[in-house]
């Protein structure tokens, strides 16, 4: 079965979750380790949606811009 691809939003609060654990709660020296490894991760996974979003709006805009131009001439 194909792993769903999870959103922007629903990463960003996973991400919440830990540093609210990591902020409220009192964790052993093991979870808190875990939950930093977690929210490294998950911060990676949002850098590399943002990264991809903003080659993707780049593609469109060079793109536009073309087709912008050639349609002036």
């Amino acid at each position: 079965m194909a792993k769903r691809k999870e959103s922007y939003e629903s990463t960003i609060k996973k991400l919440e979750k830990i540093i609210g654990e990591m902020e409220n709660e009192e964790l052993s020296l093991e979870g808190s380790l875990k939950n930093y490894e977690d929210g490294v991760k998950l911060c990676n996974k949002l850098y590399k949606m943002l990264n991809d979003s903003e080659t993707k709006i780049k593609i469109l805009t060079e793109q536009g811009e073309k087709d912008f131009v050639e349609v002036d001439e």
